[in-house]
């Protein structure tokens, strides 16, 4: 076991991988991510399906006979991603049993194509959920405006949700809103709340990428020198509204009938200016009940030279608060920011999806 993963690990962090393929799968490289890296578990998104299938021959056979069934190119991604996932899952039962279902998690996304459709999204949820048929599960469903009922409805039902594409911090204490507004749902329904888990996937690097675009734009040595911190301030806000929302007596209301906690999530969190520290939204966004997603050159990083040094988000939102503060007062706006963003982050995902399809499509030409 790795030194640096494993004292992340004890800090309160749970390492998740964020990519799947059913090549990392069958050759034991996922398995040896678990045995020697401390991960507890994996996101998925478009992208990763789209790359692993457009690029990895463990998928060819499956395609044949799903040919040989004249399956629609829906049908062919359906089957191949929740195969995946449903094998990433069992492989993760041992880790989700030792801890009792709160870590051992694999997620699945919804269709991006569906992200402003409530009742589409909640329908798919339900199907995804179905086809994976593992406890295990989680269920990707961004947090648009038109997200926030499907996420409700669907732990309504009693099905784990990993919320995605939070940029801003308002749009995640409705999420957080959201999540318990589906609680007290699931409550009424009779469902057994200890086994409904949440996390709340928020995006910390493209954050700075945004930001940091318009500080060079501006140009002055002010400017300058807020670069690459405001990903990090808009997190720790984020873990402070975390602590705030779960304290309340409608939470903690929740919590006492045997509710978990919605942890917040560490997602994009490879690096993506060379002039920062590659391990930099790892070891200075720790804190006790978070999760951390990382793409594996992200995950290396931390093992060969990351330096963990306790909690690194913990008393540190003043100064986070005076950050963002100091972005609007040289003229970035965060609420053009984060709405851009979220913009943007869906149509990578539609982008990946068409990619998907095309690749998929490729393949059933050829195979029939």
């Amino acid at each position: 076991m790795n030194e640096n993963t494993k004292a992340l690990s004890d800090a309160g962090v749970s390492i998740w991988l964020d990519d799947l393929s059913s090549e990392r799968l069958t050759s034991g490289s996922l398995a040896r991510l678990i045995e020697e890296r401390n991960v507890v578990g994996v996101t998925t998104n478009p992208t990763i399906f789209a790359n692993a299938i457009a690029n990895g021959h463990t998928y060819e056979a499956a395609v044949v006979e799903l040919a040989a069934q004249h399956a629609s190119v829906d049908e062919v991604i359906t089957a191949l991603t929740t195969k995946d996932v449903a094998d990433a899952c069992d492989l993760f039962a041992p880790v989700f049993q030792a801890t009792k279902g709160v870590d051992g998690r694999v997620s699945i996304e919804v269709e991006p194509g569906l992200a402003r459709d409530t009742a589409g999204t909640i329908a798919q949820a339900k199907m995804l959920h179905e086809r994976v048929a593992r406890d295990n599960v989680l269920i990707k469903i961004p947090a648009t405006q038109e997200g926030l009922e499907a996420i409700a409805a669907t732990i309504g039902e009693g099905i784990s949700v990993n919320v995605t594409l939070i940029f801003s911090l308002d749009r995640y204490r409705d999420v957080m809103n959201a999540y318990l507004t589906g609680l007290e749902r699931a409550q009424q329904a009779g469902h057994d709340l200890s086994k409904i888990h949440s996390v709340a996937s928020f995006f910390v690097s493209r954050v700075d990428s945004e930001i940091d675009k318009r500080l060079d734009a501006i140009g002055t040595e002010e400017a300058t020198a807020l670069k690459g911190k405001a990903g990090l301030a808009n997190a720790r806000l984020a873990y402070r509204a975390w602590q705030e929302t779960f304290a309340t007596e409608r939470a903690l209301t929740l919590l006492e009938a045997g509710a978990n906690t919605q942890r917040p999530l560490w997602a994009s969190t490879g690096v993506k200016d060379p002039s920062l520290p590659d391990t930099l939204y790892v070891t200075e966004l720790v804190a006790p009940q978070t999760v951390n997603t990382m793409p594996e050159k992200t995950l290396e990083a931390l093992a060969d030279h990351g330096t963990i040094a306790g909690d690194t988000v913990t008393g540190r939102q003043d100064e986070s608060s005076a950050l963002l503060d100091a972005l609007e007062g040289v003229g970035v706006s965060y609420v053009e920011v984060v709405e851009l963003l979220e913009t943007e982050g869906l149509e990578k995902f539609d982008a990946s999806w068409a990619e998907l399809v095309e690749t998929v499509k490729g393949h059933l030409e050829t195979d029939r």
